[in-house]
């Protein structure tokens, strides 16, 4: 008989990462520190500020709330927001630890999730479902967690997996942002508890009445990063939109660079960009970011996709470059998805999109990318250079908590 999957899992979990691996890690960190700044004055940083006093807690709330954490493609969720506070949630342990901890998280919850097929996707938010093993991992690394234990932590944190997509049907709801909380709080808890004992059950993925019979058609199987850590194959978000408007975003950038961005503009992209982000009279912020026709009107007029592209008064002033973009499937760009989400704007197709592996986005756009959240959530311009001080060459564990309780107020 074969082990059980979260069996399999734990081993590799148990890898030493290498200092490049960390390094990598270390972007990670930056880029979420980025996305917490710049959603300080939003209706979920009150939230969280009412229901924590801790830093890490906080920013559990704050990660998802700009659209611009990173991703992975085939497993079409979000890492970042849930696996990093979970990562940085134990006072006691150095920056190293915390960055093997994310390394792990990372690495738990992409390689569950990419086992989960297109059903799944369809009815269940990928980030929330699969973020309790994420953090998780994480935090059971923080506890030093053995093989054995780590899968009775996995176990248990996968039998109460869940969050729906349907929050995406009310504008205002903070739900996705709840779901990225309870997450966080979920896989902790399970880390904590096997800790003291609770067995879990080591098959909840392929067993009888399991996650892939409950969630799934068509499962697939755990794969891994060819001995590498699955942290490498993971974007970065340059564009303050849902991640099925950034190819589009990409195509129209690159036109207007060549100086052929016209109207009218005809979008061509995958059937899930379509069923996401068809909308061509967005209400609200969130709705402008998940808007194809605003996302190409924005870059028609000459902006960069910021967050400041998506308010009330830019939903506004848009209107007119939103009515002449229409949006359609193509069955290319739909076979190639989700190993690459592409989009054709007008006669420009683009397979891969900026920040992809294929197209990565290198230290000095990070950087960059710190320096405007940082400024468009409400801090001073030092605030950057010290969150880039800290990410990428320090090595004081405390420095960051204090950053993170600064910033969370």
């Amino acid at each position: 008989m074969s082990d059980p999957l979260l069996a399999v899992l734990a081993r590799s979990l148990a890898r030493t990462p290498t200092k490049s691996e960390r390094a990598r890690a270390r972007l990670h960190l930056l880029d979420w520190l980025a996305c917490i700044a710049g959603a300080r004055r939003s209706d979920a940083a009150r939230v969280a500020t009412a229901i924590s006093s801790r830093g890490w807690e906080r920013a559990s709330y704050l990660g998802n709330v700009l659209e611009m954490d990173d991703v992975h493609r085939t497993a079409l969720l979000h890492p970042g927001p849930v696996v990093w506070p979970a990562a940085l949630s134990l006072e006691a342990a150095d920056l190293d630890a915390r960055l093997d901890a994310a390394l792990r998280g990372y690495e738990a919850m992409i390689t569950i999730g990419a086992a989960f097929d297109s059903h799944h996707y369809a009815q269940w938010h990928p980030t929330a479902t699969m973020g309790g093993f994420g953090a998780c991992g994480a935090f059971a690394s923080l506890l030093e967690l053995e093989p054995r234990e780590m899968v009775d932590a996995l176990g248990n944190a996968g039998s109460v997996a869940g969050g729906v997509w349907h929050m995406r049907h009310d504008a205002q709801a903070l739900t996705k942002q709840w779901h990225v909380h309870h997450a966080v709080r979920t896989g902790r808890e399970a880390a904590l508890h096997a800790r003291h004992g609770a067995k879990g059950p080591a098959a909840i993925l392929e067993g009888p009445q399991g996650l892939f019979a409950a969630m799934t058609k068509a499962p697939g199987t755990l794969t891994d990063a060819n001995d590498g850590w699955l942290i490498e194959q993971v974007s970065f978000k340059p564009f303050a939109a849902c991640r099925h408007a950034h190819p589009a975003i990409d195509a129209a950038m690159e036109l207007r660079r060549r100086g052929e961005l016209e109207a009218p503009f005809r979008v061509m992209t995958f059937a899930d960009a379509i069923t996401f982000c068809d909308r061509p009279d967005p209400q609200t912020e969130l709705e402008a970011k998940f808007s194809l026709q605003h996302s190409v009107a924005v870059v028609a007029a000459g902006r960069r996709a910021e967050p400041q592209d998506f308010t009330p008064e830019a939903i506004a002033e848009l209107a007119d470059l939103r009515a002449q973009v229409t949006v359609v499937e193509d069955a290319d760009i739909t076979a190639r998805y989700p190993q690459h989400f592409g989009a054709r704007v007008n006669d420009l197709e683009l397979v891969d999109t900026l920040g992809d592996p294929e197209r990565p986005i290198d230290e000095i756009a990070i950087v960059a990318k710190v320096r405007s959240l940082v400024a468009w959530g409400g801090l001073p311009p030092e605030e950057a250079e010290r969150a880039v001080s800290i990410a990428l060459a320090g090595d004081d564990a405390r420095a960051l908590d204090l950053m993170l309780e600064e910033w969370t107020r």
